[in-house]
């Protein structure tokens, strides 16, 4: 039934985001501190990077829609300090706009394709694939400027 399974689909990806959060609050700073890790750091300071050229509430609504973005995002705005009001609030918005316009479109693609089984897999496949693509790009892009700027330092 299409009403309870909204509803689980909002309750979930709200609930998940703010454990996020919170879970980044409590302990992120602290984990940020300690590790060692090129990776986390980098990580860390790319979201700081999305807070601060798009602001708080339009990188959390913008990071629902992103693979593996949304997954950092909350923890990471936990840990740099992003107010809980604010953080809620936006979550909510995007969290909303994405849980319940994934599943009622996925409900009218279900309703009004016949035999849309066959096709989905390949679908989700391609969905992905697109939704990599800015992923792929900025790797690219920091890639070249790691190279560009060790090329600098071997040089000057």
């Amino acid at each position: 039934s299409l009403p309870p399974l909204l509803v689980a689909a909002a309750v979930g990806a709200l609930a998940g985001a703010q454990c996020g959060y919170l879970l980044g609050r409590k302990a992120g700073g602290a984990l940020l501190t300690r590790s060692r890790s090129t990776r986390l750091h980098e990580g860390a300071r790319r979201a700081e990077e999305l807070l601060d050229r798009y602001g708080h509430a339009k990188a959390v609504v913008l990071a629902r829609f992103v693979p593996v973005v949304r997954t950092v995002l909350n923890p990471v705005a936990g840990a740099l300090g992003v107010p809980v009001r604010t953080f809620t609030v936006w979550q909510v918005v995007g969290g909303l706009v994405w849980s319940l316009g994934l599943t009622l479109a996925g409900y009218a693609l279900g309703s009004s394709v016949p035999n849309v089984d066959k096709y989905l897999l390949p679908m989700v496949a391609l969905i992905v694939l697109v939704s990599l693509l800015p992923l792929a790009a900025e790797v690219r892009r920091s890639r070249r400027a790691a190279r560009a700027t060790k090329a600098g330092e071997a040089h000057g």
